[in-house]
């Protein structure tokens, strides 16, 4: 096992030399062989640690998102002539951000996380409910098809509320029509009631969702009944989905905190968990609808779900207020979450939830899961084209960081 002492010494060796070598303008490949060589010579080093992730959709669990060369040396990124860069750009290929990692330091810290994630993509319906204008039909549908093309393997399509209330989605039944010979994916429809429930399934809904609150205050102001009511109106749903046999999944809103009740309960949460689980729902979404999470309060809320709900049934669901998304499903994953929702170009929000921003980025998700060694299966270059799409209809700039920072050129764009 390799000390702290030694590790530190091949650091402070490798950095003089990597300085060396980039203020003479030398390679970034002659710097990877001094990384190699000096790793080499570290007792128990094995040279079949070392793997590089060669696309989106063949990740390998040994590559992770220590970046030593490009992260802590940003020059060695521009300027050299090695294979992979973009050219005239000046700037390298996505593959650049899948470098060298070690197993052997990684593991004890990310043993534990799951070898795949399931993506379940909410901006078609969680994205754009909450949209001041309304998005055309057509502009719908071609986004909901270009994101299942990226290989994402769920999209929430949409959701048969009454018009009165999320006026964004009232031609639900239109797109759903649209998109009625998708195949490669799973489309599912939010339903709130047996009314909503009959209406998707008449235009061909394969999967429906229903959503209930940890919070009675938000209970009432989002869906304007107790939350006993509205498990009481699920399981209407769910008995007239198995008839059918349509899966039903399961929401919770305010799982952490509420806006108008503050912090919200694990044991509640539990509670609600338990209840759309008994009724038939096959998979539970945990959300934190305003963002205000952090490790410290999601970790507890897990750990009171998963005593009464089986771990590979439960889903986390974080908005980025607070721009604590990323570290909550982390710690999700570290517990042993494998399944994450989450909204292209970080569009969403709660027209319910005062102040509550867009949900976690899908391309922020998918850049950090790549990063990590887990597989996706989804094409990030194909991801960030649909979040340009429908920013343009909307008029606005990419809730993504990682969209934002790769496509700062045209180059690097037509390379994704």
């Amino acid at each position: 096992m390799l000390g702290a002492k030694a590790l530190d010494k091949y650091w402070q060796r490798t950095t003089v030399i990597l300085k060396s070598l980039t203020s003479s303008g030398t390679c970034i490949a002659m710097a990877n062989e001094v990384e190699r060589s000096s790793f080499r010579e570290i007792e128990g080093f094995k040279e079949g640690y070392f793997t590089e992730s060669v696309s989106w959709r063949g990740q390998t669990r040994s590559v992770y998102q220590e970046d030593f060369l490009n992260h802590k040396h940003g020059s060695l990124t521009r300027n050299c002539t090695a294979p992979g860069n973009i050219g005239d750009s000046g700037y390298r290929s996505i593959r650049q951000y899948s470098s060298y990692g070690n197993d052997r330091f990684t593991s004890k810290l990310l043993g534990t996380l799951p070898r795949y994630v399931k993506i379940v993509e909410v901006g078609p319906r969680d994205g754009l409910q909450n949209e001041k204008d309304t998005v055309s039909t057509a502009v719908k549908v071609q986004l909901i098809k270009m994101l299942v093309s990226s290989g994402l393997p769920v999209v929430e399509a949409t959701s048969f509320v009454s018009p009165k209330w999320v006026p964004q989605l009232a031609d639900a039944k239109d797109v759903m029509e649209a998109v009625r010979d998708v195949k490669e994916a799973i489309l599912p429809v939010l339903t709130p009631n047996l009314k909503g429930f009959e209406a998707a399934v008449a235009a061909g809904a394969k999967e429906v969702a229903v959503f209930a609150a940890a919070s009675e205050s938000f209970s009432k102001s989002n869906i304007n009944c107790t939350i006993e009511d509205s498990l009481n109106r699920y399981r209407d749903v769910a008995h007239a989905a198995r008839k059918l046999s349509l899966p039903v999944r399961g929401y919770i809103s305010c799982v952490v905190g509420c806006p108008v009740e503050g912090m919200v309960s694990p044991s509640q949460v539990a509670y609600v968990a338990k209840k759309l689980f008994d009724m038939g729902c096959y998979e539970i979404s945990l959300g934190d609808t305003i963002g205000v999470g952090t490790p410290g309060t999601v970790i507890p809320m897990l750990e009171a779900v998963m005593d009464v709900i089986p771990i590979d049934k439960l889903a986390v669901h974080f908005h980025d207020t607070y721009g604590q998304a990323l570290s909550n499903i982390l710690a999700s994953l570290q517990m042993g979450i494998s399944i994450i929702d989450s909204s292209v170009a970080g569009l969403g929000g709660c027209p319910y939830a005062k102040g509550a921003s867009g949900n976690v980025a899908t391309e922020d998700v998918a850049y950090m899961l790549n990063g990590l060694g887990i597989k996706t299966n989804v094409d990030l270059g194909k991801l960030i084209l649909a979040g340009e799409f429908i920013c343009k209809h909307l008029g606005r700039q990419s809730g993504s960081k990682t969209a934002t920072a790769l496509c700062k050129t045209p180059a690097c764009a037509s390379k994704l």
